[in-house]
C-alpha cells in the first residue's frame, strides 16, 4: 500500500484531482480516496480543512509516504510556500509538483510557472521532484501522472519492505465506538508488522491493549505491514481515552518536556526564549513553551531563520515519539508562513 499527500493551497484542484484518482472513503477534516491495480493499493489523502487548519495538512503528510504538491494556472501564493516548507522540513525526497487545470492555461505558461516552482524548490527536499501538467477536464496528463507516481510507489514498496521486520508502530488518525464491537480505529501502520492478537500498548496514555481484529479496504487479514493501512478493533481501551496522533507500539517515550535539535525554516523571522509555539508530532499537536535556546554549545536568548539549534520546550500535554521522529514547530498566528522549524529529539 502506497499512501499519498495531495496538498496545495485552496483553490489549487487538489480536491478535483483526487477524486479522479480514487474513489471517496473516510471524510473528516481529511478525506481519502482510494484506488487499487492489480495487487498494488494506493491511498489519496486531501487535507480538506487546509489552510484554515495547519492540522489537516500536518495529518495527511504525516500519514503519507509521498505527496502530489497541486499548483494551479494562477501561479504561486503563500499557501504554495507553507506547503514546500512542511515538505521540505519534513524531509519529503518523492513526490510530482502537479500543475492543475492546465485547460485553463497555455503551454508556455505552463512551462514558465514549472521553471519558478523548480527555482523556488532549489536547494529543498523537493529539488529533484517532477514537474507534470494535468488537467481534470480534458484528462490532458493524467496517464502520464499516473505512471510516475506508479514509479515512485514501487521504489516506497521497496523501502517499506525493508522495515518489515522492526518492533511494530500503529499512528492513529480515526477513533469510532461500533456497536458490538466496541473500540475501533483507524491508522497507518508505520513499522513493523502487527497482528492479530498482538498484546501493545497506546501512548501517550499507556493503556495496554489487544488487537482483536484487523482489517485492510474492508477484508479481514491476519497482519498488516509497514506501510498498509488499517482498522483494528481494540480491547482494553475505550474510544474516549484515545485522539488523533497516539501510537500503538510496545514502547514510546513519552514527555511534556522537550529538547530538540532543530533547523529553522529560512521563511521565517526566527524563535525566541519564552515564546510560545505549536509542536507536531506525527498527529499528536499540543501548544508549548520555549523554555531555553542553544547555538553552537552555548545559551541564548534567540535564533534567526535558517540557523540551526537545540530548542528546550515546556509543552501542554505529553506527547509520544521515538528516536528519528521528525517534529514540527509552527506559529498558527502567523498570517503568512506558520511553520518554524523541522525537530529530531
Amino acid at each position: 500500500m502506497v499512501n499519498v499527500a495531495i496538498i496545495g493551497a485552496e483553490k489549487s484542484g487538489r480536491t478535483s484531482l483526487a477524486a479522479k484518482l480514487g474513489k471517496k472513503g473516510t471524510e473528516s477534516d481529511v478525506v481519502l480516496y482510494n484506488f487499487s491495480k492489480g495487487d498494488r493499493t494506493y491511498v489519496f489523502a486531501d487535507a480538506k480543512e487546509y489552510p484554515k487548519s495547519l492540522k489537516s495538512l500536518v495529518t495527511v503528510l504525516g500519514i503519507s509516504d509521498t505527496a502530489l504538491l497541486c499548483v494551479s494556472p494562477e501561479g504561486l501564493t503563500a499557501q504554495t510556500g507553507e506547503c514546500i516548507v512542511a515538505l521540505d522540513l519534513l524531509g519529503f525526497g518523492k513526490g510530482i509538483i502537479v500543475l492543475t487545470m492546465s485547460d485553463k492555461s497555455n503551454p508556455f505558461a505552463l512551462e514558465e510557472l514549472g521553471k519558478k516552482l523548480k527555482a523556488m524548490t532549489k536547494g529543498t527536499a523537493l529539488e529533484s521532484w517532477d514537474v507534470a501538467a494535468v488537467s481534470t477536464v480534458s484528462f490532458d496528463g493524467m496517464e502520464a501522472l499516473k505512471e510516475r507516481f506508479f514509479g515512485i510507489g514501487e521504489e516506497i514498496l521497496k523501502a517499506k519492505a525493508g522495515k518489515a521486520d522492526a518492533p511494530p508502530r500503529v499512528i492513529i488518525d480515526h477513533i469510532f465506538n461500533v456497536t458490538g464491537i466496541g473500540c475501533v480505529i483507524l491508522g497507518a501502520v508505520i513499522q513493523g508488522t502487527v497482528h492479530v492478537h498482538d498484546q501493545l500498548t497506546v501512548f501517550p496514555v499507556r493503556r495496554e491493549t489487544e488487537i482483536r481484529s484487523i482489517q485492510m479496504q474492508d477484508v479481514d487479514v491476519k497482519s498488516a505491514q509497514a506501510g498498509d493501512r488499517i482498522g483494528a478493533a481494540l480491547k482494553g481501551v475505550q474510544p474516549k481515552e484515545l485522539d488523533r496522533g497516539f501510537i500503538i507500539s510496545r514502547g514510546e517515550q513519552v514527555s511534556s518536556r522537550l529538547a530538540l535539535d532543530c533547523v529553522l525554516t529560512k521563511f521565517t523571522s526566527g524563535l525566541g526564549v519564552g515564546d510560545t509555539v505549536h509542536v507536531f508530532s506525527g498527529l499528536q499537536s499540543t501548544p508549548a513553551r520555549v523554555t531555553g535556546l542553544s547555538k553552537d554549545g552555548k545559551d541564548c536568548v534567540s535564533v534567526k531563520g535558517g540557523e540551526r539549534c537545540r530548542v528546550a520546550l515546556e509543552a501542554s500535554a505529553e506527547l509520544a515519539f521515538s528516536p528519528g521522529d521528525r517534529l514540527l514547530l509552527a506559529e498558527l498566528n502567523n498570517p503568512k508562513q506558520r511553520f518554524i522549524c523541522g525537530c529530531i529529539p
